[in-house]
């Protein structure tokens, strides 16, 4: 046997006793790294699509590959990147309210404002392309702006939450949409509710050859550049997320919460609307009804906005999770005979635990203030 080692009068005590409670501190601030809930939601809805897949009677693993496989196809990449670009730009309406600790629901009718006032100024006035496409697009930031906007009031004036007033005014501009498009606007002869083709001169600038992705997927590029300048360079971000952490802190400190409210759900009204612009604006060229929220961009940019908890920086990695979930599952069923609305399902999984993630900081902010 070896003899253990002789300890020297007033020696330092050995460490070695100490490495079991280090590994559970170290595993115990792992746990609470930011990005672990994120994860862990992906994780989960993975899983559980997974379950739900084998007790069809399917393989999840042949599911998840033609998903992948369908959205990264070669030929189909032109497409991908302007599903992409929608899902950025509705994720920046959720994202934008959501550093300030809100949620915006209303992005269904946002975004169909945007397409409606687009497709207004773009069929009816004889301007030079030059002058038309910038001008429809401001437009329809301006009128989904405004309709955004009503619910910062709401909330501050006479308490009701933005959370609820977004999701109920929301159906109503998708209804008052609906029957313009199917009866003023609505195109003389046609079975399908819809207005008639915009002029050569109104239509998104293409890029080259590309058949889907345009002039507008620099636009909605160009607006997440601007949410990460203002969020991380000026003071209304910094307002933003003080507020975001802490709001009665941030009221005490000076931050005027209702002016603040009113900007943040203004700017993201307006970035729906940019996104129902670029989309009418885009091929076929006309308002369809419910072609703009059938896709589910709105709730999928909200997923990705939860999942990248408001940061301007990671929305672009994390729409890319949800672009290939949407483009992927044409594919899917196709491959696999799973059903695409699997995706839906896998999205609203990510949707329920990051919100009820945000829900319990929330509180737990609120009662560390109390």
């Amino acid at each position: 046997m070896t003899a253990p080692p002789e300890t020297t009068p007033g020696a330092a005590p050995v460490a070695g006793p100490r490495a079991p409670g280090a590994g559970r501190r170290l595993a115990a601030a792992a746990l609470r790294h930011p990005a672990v809930v994120p994860i862990g939601a992906v994780v989960l809805a993975l899983l559980i699509g997974a379950v739900i897949i084998l007790a069809a009677g399917l393989d999840p693993i042949a599911a998840y590959t033609a998903v992948i496989q369908n959205s990264l196809d070669p030929g189909q990449l032109d497409y991908t990147f302007s599903v992409w670009a929608f899902i950025c730009g509705m994720a920046l309406a959720a994202a934008i309210p959501l550093r300030m600790g809100e949620f915006n629901l209303g992005g269904n009718g946002q975004l169909v404002l945007g397409g409606l006032t687009a497709t207004v100024i773009a069929s009816s006035l004889p301007l030079p392309s030059i002058v038309l496409i910038p001008l429809a697009v401001i437009g329809a930031a301006i009128v989904a702006g405004a309709f955004g906007a009503i619910s910062a009031p709401l909330a501050t004036r006479f308490g009701i939450p933005i959370i609820i007033s977004t999701l109920l005014l929301s159906p109503v501009a998708v209804a008052v949409v609906s029957f313009l498009v199917r009866f003023p606007l609505g195109e003389a002869g046609s079975a399908v509710a819809q207005t008639t083709r915009l002029p050569e001169g109104a239509r998104m600038w293409a890029l080259g050859d590309l058949s889907y992705s345009n002039a507008g997927l620099i636009i909605i590029v160009l607006m997440m550049v601007v949410f990460w300048v203002v969020d991380s360079r000026s003071a209304v971000g910094f307002e933003l997320r003080v507020v975001g952490a802490n709001r009665r802190f941030g009221a005490y400190g000076g931050v005027r919460v209702g002016r603040l409210s009113l900007g943040a759900m203004a700017a993201a009204g307006a970035a729906a609307g940019v996104v129902g612009a670029v989309i009418v604006m885009s091929s076929p060229f006309r308002l369809i009804d419910g072609a703009l929220i059938s896709p589910g961009y709105t709730f999928a940019g909200l997923a990705a906005a939860l999942l990248a908890g408001g940061r301007p920086a990671l929305i672009p990695v994390t729409a890319i999770l949800f672009t290939v979930l949407q483009v992927g599952g044409a594919g899917m069923e196709r491959s696999a005979d799973v059903p695409r609305q699997l995706s839906d399902v896998l999205q609203g999984v990510v949707i329920v635990v990051l919100a009820l993630r945000t829900v319990l900081d929330q509180r737990r902010t609120e009662r560390s203030s109390a």
